[in-house]
């Protein structure tokens, strides 16, 4: 039996708000350790996720004020999520069709995690991580 997306994820997920600064972002992913962090909004609600590389490409090579641009501007459209429930294989496809190294775990409307290339890593046969990897760098 595949193990499912809560078995192989980073639990405990901290979220942006939508309306914080990518400032605070930055400096929350610099505690944690962390390239992304998801954003959500007023109501709780994943709105999208905020990688180092936007706030470097998007906001600073742009000589925008990373104090004044809200987190909430990289979260447009639905993000991209798998179940809590769902199986290891959907988490890796979803990854694979939409070229993403992290994907948002969700169980109903709630984030619990995080699914990461290295969590799959650790957690997958090699072939399916190899696969994946392959798949995220031919669209990069």
């Amino acid at each position: 039996m595949s193990k499912t997306a809560r078995e192989v994820m980073t639990g405990g997920a901290e979220c942006i708000g939508e309306s914080e600064s990518v400032a605070k972002a930055a400096a929350r992913m610099a505690e944690l350790n962390v390239g992304s962090m998801p954003i959500c909004g007023d109501d709780n609600r994943l709105k999208g996720m905020l990688t180092d590389r936007d706030i470097v490409v998007k906001v600073v090579a742009k000589g925008r004020d990373p104090e004044t641009v809200a987190a909430g501007e990289f979260g447009q459209g639905k993000p991209f999520t798998v179940g809590a429930d769902d199986s290891v294989d959907v988490a890796i496809e979803t990854m694979k069709d939409h070229a993403i190294r992290r994907l948002p775990v969700i169980d109903g409307h709630d984030l619990i995690g995080i699914v990461s290339q290295g969590d799959l890593a650790r957690q997958v046969p090699e072939q399916a991580t190899g696969e994946l990897v392959e798949a995220i760098s031919a669209a990069a």
